[in-house]
Formats: structure tokens, sequence, C-alpha cells
């Protein structure tokens, strides 16, 4: 699991990272596309590609992605790259259906750790070990491609890495002589605030569930130390230590507070966001994907895009947690259908694109690479800016939950997350459940 190993390997990425400067298209078929065994010269090959960059909420991502692949088809006349996008959550259903038909795309979009795990065990995934010592050797930024290393195999190479700030609207905090919380205390009162003015203070989509999960993860590591949170979600501590238990509670508290968005639990992430991005909710916890959201998508408004500021959860006064202790880690990474049937033709892509992505994704999208750039000649908006920085003073990085622990704890989590947010269990059933879906998969 990863604890402070994984701690040690984020910050000697953060500080790697600093150095170097500073989720449409047609339906897929099976594995295989075309059938063909190989991308001989003229020979038609084509590649199916699943990923979760829809035009409009992921602009931004959506055009590198079109153009890179439009170069590479340019490069390569004999390769059709054959697009499959879906947005996240559909992205995450329509993998599990394809994987237990052995149906998978040629080349697909993965998460790490313990979401890779069932794919790897079930032999669905290739090694990408090679392209790791090919031409991407000491592309990548230290500790981002261990976190999809399986018994010494790589499984997928990592696109970006990601941290969860607090986006906040300036202009209602403004209209409303709101500050930045400097405590959790503040973060509060500015909860009732809006709240006692017609406003909703907090933008969430819990029926996708681990966006809830964020928040749970914030108190519990406010309150108990980072320590604490990541030895519970190895196995090593109780889910029932106080200060857990307490998160939990905190939890209900806000729900109470009406702290977050009207029918948050029974809306998608992709509504809520839309009440922050449409002005109706002042604040909205997410990761750094969304940067381009809030600053090179045209699709956005201006004037909202220059509204968005951020902050880092406060810190909960008598807790150990540390202000600088994030939630995030590696984001999305792509992997390669081990019964694909180009499977060569799709290293070759997965290679490219993995370079290309890097070159264009921080000044095209607004994204933070998993690959090695060169920021200091590039004019960036100062919201990226400011976030890579906060990623090199990060004291430490807690993987997401959900990804970290195996699939059926994982699916527990996201299920009593939930539950605990609608108030249909009590903190200390939550972190019962919690014990014995992590004590099962140990």
């Amino acid at each position: 699991m990863f604890n402070k190993k994984w701690t040690v390997l984020l910050l000697t990425l953060c500080l790697a990272v600093f150095a170097a400067g500073c989720g449409s298209g047609g339906g897929t078929e099976g594995a295989g596309g075309d059938k063909s065994s190989g991308s001989g010269e003229g020979e038609k090959v084509t590649v199916n590609f699943m990923h979760l960059w829809p035009a409009g909420v992921s602009a931004g991502q959506n055009k590198i992605v079109n153009q890179i692949i439009e170069d590479y088809q340019n490069e390569n006349p004999n390769v059709t790259i054959k697009q499959e996008v879906l947005d996240n959550e559909q992205y995450k259903n329509k993998l599990k259906v394809l994987s237990a038909s052995n149906e998978l795309p040629d080349v697909g979009v993965t998460w790490a750790a313990g979401f890779l795990k069932p794919y790897v065990e079930g032999n669905l995934f290739a090694p990408v070990d090679d392209l790791l010592s090919g031409e991407l050797n000491g592309k990548f930024v230290s500790g981002t491609t261990e976190a999809y290393a399986i018994d010494g195999k790589t499984y997928a190479l990592p696109l970006e890495f990601n941290i969860a700030p607090v986006y906040y609207n300036k202009a209602i905090f403004e209209q409303y002589n709101l500050q930045v919380p400097q405590s959790y205390e503040e973060f509060k009162q500015i909860v009732k605030t809006l709240s006692d003015n017609g406003i909703a203070p907090i933008a969430l989509g819990n029926k996708d569930r681990w966006t809830g999960s964020l928040w749970y993860m914030y108190l519990a590591d406010r309150i108990g130390g980072q320590d604490t949170l990541a030895s519970a979600i190895s196995g090593d501590v109780s889910f029932k230590d106080e200060s857990l238990v307490k998160a939990a509670a905190e939890i209900q508290s806000l729900v109470d507070g009406n702290a977050f968005v009207k029918g948050f639990n029974g809306l998608s992430n992709e509504e809520a966001k839309s009440e922050f991005l449409n002005g109706k909710a002042a604040m909205y916890m997410m990761g750094t994907w969304e940067l381009p959201n809030f600053t090179t998508n045209e699709e956005i408004p201006q004037e909202f895009r220059d509204s968005v500021g951020f902050f880092k959860f406060p810190t909960v006064d008598g807790g150990k947690g540390d202000i600088n202790s994030w939630v995030g880690g590696p984001g999305v990474g792509l992997f390669i259908s081990e019964d694909s049937k180009v499977k060569e033709e799709a290293k070759k892509f997965v290679e490219y694109f993995v370079t290309k992505w890097g070159e264009q994704s921080v000044t095209g999208a607004g994204v933070i690479p998993a690959t090695k750039v060169d920021t200091a000649s590039l004019e960036l908006p100062q919201l990226y800016i400011d976030l890579f920085n906060e990623m090199n003073q990060a004291s430490s990085i807690t993987l997401f939950a959900d990804v970290q622990m195996e699939a059926n704890a994982a699916e527990t989590h996201l299920n009593m997350i939930q539950a605990l947010f609608g108030k249909a269990v009590t903190p200390e059933n939550f972190s019962d459940e919690h014990d014995k879906a992590v004590s099962k998969g140990k």
C-alpha cells in the first residue's frame, strides 16, 4: 500500500517537477481493431483508443488528444486511431463491462495502485517496461511510474500528477466580505454565512462517491494526521481511531449545516461542477485536472475564469494535520490490452502520445504532466503557477483512498461515503464497515 514510502516518492516528484522549470467519438470494436497482426510498411492497422476527455467539459485535453492523433496518423498513414470518448463515470463502468468479456480497447485509460491490480491479476493489461527502457527512459518525473508497478512490472504509463485544492469564486467571497479561511472554524463560518444568504456553499456531486471521499480524507488528515489516515487505509490502524470517527462525524455536521448544494447525493460530479461554473455555488473541491476549466478553456467565460481562486484545506484546532499535506497523486495513465491484435502498433502510439502529451498539455490545457517539462520559458496562468508551487511545498501527499484500496474494499469505502453523507449510517458504523472491508483484502 502507499504510506510513508509513497509520501517520500511524491515529495521527490514535486521537487523534481519544480526543478525542471518551476476526463466525442465513434463506437469501438473489441480489442484488436481490424485484426491485423502488425504494422508493416503500408499495412492498414486500426488501433482502438478509449479515453475520458470529451469536448466541452475537457475541451483543452480533448483538443490535444485530437491533435496528437492527427499528427500520428499523418506520420503513419497506414494507421487509423479510432476513438471512443466517455465521461469519467461512464468510462469506469464501460471498462468493467469490456474487461468481463475480454474486449478491452487496444489502448485505454486507467488509474494506479488498487484500481489497476484486478486488471493485472486478470492478465488484461500488458507490461510496458520495454517502453520505459526505450525512448521514454528518464522522461518521467521520479515517483510517477512506480504507482503503476505491480510485482516488479509496470502496466501503464502516467500522464498527469494532481493535488486537490478547494477552488472558490472570488466574486462571491467579495460580495459577502469573506476571506480565505485560515482555520476550519473560519471555514465553517464561511459556510454558515453563505447558507444564511441563500448561496450554496459547496458544489458536490456525491452520486459518484469518490467526490465525497475527498472531503472525508482531508478531515481525517487534518484531525488525525497523515500517518493515521494512511495507516488506516493500509489496514495497520483501525478506522475506529478516535480521530477518524471524529472526521466522519464532522462530515455529517457539514451536511446538517447545509454546506453542500441541494440534492448533492443524487448529483453527478459533472452536474455539481456546472453549479460552480455557473456561479451558483461558492466552492468546489477537485483535483488539479480541472485547472484547464479555470484557466485555458475558452468555452468557460473569461469573467468566471478570472474569478477562480483556491485555498488549502484548513487545519483543525487541536488536530495533528499539516496545512501543506495534500490529497492527490498520479492521475490517469495509458494501458495497452494484453490481448490486443495490434499490440506493437499500440505501444508505438502510446509512446508517441505520452511524449506529445507532456509537451502540449502544460500550455494547451494547463495540465501538470507526469513527464519532465521545462516550464521556465513558458507563459502560464497564475493559478497554474501557484498550484505548481504548492506541490513543491507539500509536506505529504496521500493517494486517493479508493485508488489505494483493493477493489472490494474500495467499493465498500465509496458506498459508505455516500451513506455517511446521506446520514444512512453513523460514524461508528462507517468506521466499522471500513475495518471489515480492509481486513478482508489483507
